[in-house]
């Protein structure tokens, strides 16, 4: 990743998360991504994006446990630091396989002053 750059993708399918997420982490400085689903996704990685993913679980065609199956299918996952956008209280059981690749979850709705504030953890964990 470019030195001093902070690139975060947002994969969710509401148009209204990714707005808000969008205005908030631009605002504090970081480069923004957004798709609405986990196909875009990939074609963003495999087209060089590295960053934090902040990956909606529940979306249409191909969810977000899917998307992260094929992201360590290709050889991407090397690329990202990953978090999960959930409205649900629990953990997916699906996440016990993938575990290993998901940094963290995070609930929503959420504080934009949390989100910042974990999202720059997160870039530092990136080389």
């Amino acid at each position: 990743m470019e030195k001093g750059v902070k690139r975060v993708m947002i994969v969710d399918d509401d148009e209204s998360v990714i707005s808000v997420l969008k205005k908030v982490l631009e605002a504090n400085g970081m480069e923004v991504t957004a798709v609405t689903n986990g196909k875009d996704c990939l074609k963003e990685l495999e087209a060089g994006f590295k960053g934090v993913l902040l990956m909606d679980v529940v979306m249409p065609e191909m969810d977000g446990w899917e998307t992260i199956r094929e992201i360590v299918k290709k050889g991407l996952i090397d690329r990202v630091i990953i978090s999960m956008l959930t409205g649900k209280d629990e953990p997916d059981t699906k996440m016990a396989d993938l575990k290993e690749y998901v940094l963290d979850y995070i609930k929503k709705p959420f504080k934009s002053t949390d989100l910042v504030e974990v999202v720059n953890e997160y870039l530092s964990y990136l080389k």
